[in-house]
C-alpha cells in the first residue's frame, strides 16, 4: 500500500522550491503588473508612399526619419501651433492666433543678440560677492593661491643631471619655490 503525502506538505514543498526559478517568477507568472514608462511613449509620424519610386533617397541605417520632428519641435508645435518656425511643414500664411498674439504682445521685445554674453557676466559678479565689513575684518587678506610653484631653474638642473646619469626624469625630488618669511608688520598686511 502507497502512502499520500498530505496536501499542506505537498504545498509547503512546492513554496520552498518556487524561489529556486529565479527572480523573474512572479512576473512570470504575471503576479507583478509592469506599468508602461509615461515618459518612453512617444507618438511617430505615420509612413507614407512616396509619388515616385525612383527618386527615393538611398537608406541610411541610424538616421533619423525624414518626417519626424525633434522633442523639442514638438513641444514647440504644442505650445504655440501657429509659430513654430522650424517646421518645415508649416504653411507660409499661418499667423498666430489672437491669443497667441497678445501672449507675445504681453511678452515684451526679443532678447537682445548679446543676451548670453550678459548672463555669464552677471553670473560672475554674483560668484564673487561683495565682503562685508565683518568678512573683511576676520578675513583681511587674500587666501593663497591654490598648488605649490616649482622653481623653474632648479627644475631643469635636476632634469639635466638626471638625464646626464642616466636615470629616470621621475628621479628625485621636485624643487619648489620656498614663501619668504614675512616680518610682524609684513605678516599685518603694512
Amino acid at each position: 500500500m502507497r502512502k499520500r503525502l498530505p496536501p499542506a506538505f505537498a504545498a509547503l514543498a512546492l513554496a520552498a522550491l518556487l524561489p529556486a526559478c529565479g527572480d523573474n517568477t512572479a512576473r512570470t507568472l504575471g503576479l507583478v503588473r509592469d506599468a508602461p514608462d509615461e515618459f518612453q511613449v512617444t507618438t511617430r509620424a505615420p509612413l507614407s508612399l512616396p509619388p515616385d519610386m525612383t527618386t527615393l533617397p538611398s537608406p541610411t541605417p541610424g538616421s533619423p526619419r525624414p518626417q519626424e520632428r525633434s522633442s523639442s519641435q514638438q513641444a514647440e508645435a504644442l505650445l504655440s501651433p501657429g509659430l513654430t518656425l522650424q517646421d518645415p511643414r508649416r504653411a507660409p500664411n499661418v499667423r498666430p492666433s489672437v491669443g497667441e498674439a497678445a501672449l507675445l504682445q504681453h511678452a515684451g521685445p526679443d532678447a537682445p543678440a548679446s543676451i548670453r554674453q550678459r548672463v555669464d557676466e552677471e553670473s560672475l559678479r554674483l560668484d564673487r560677492p561683495d565682503r562685508s565689513l565683518t568678512d573683511r575684518l576676520i578675513f583681511w587678506r587674500d587666501p593663497p593661491p591654490p598648488g605649490t610653484p616649482v622653481d623653474p631653474t632648479r627644475e631643469a638642473q635636476r632634469i639635466r643631471e638626471n638625464a646626464a646619469l642616466g636615470r629616470d626624469v621621475d628621479s628625485g625630488e621636485t624643487p619648489v619655490v620656498q614663501p619668504q618669511r614675512q616680518s610682524f608688520w609684513q605678516w599685518l598686511g603694512f
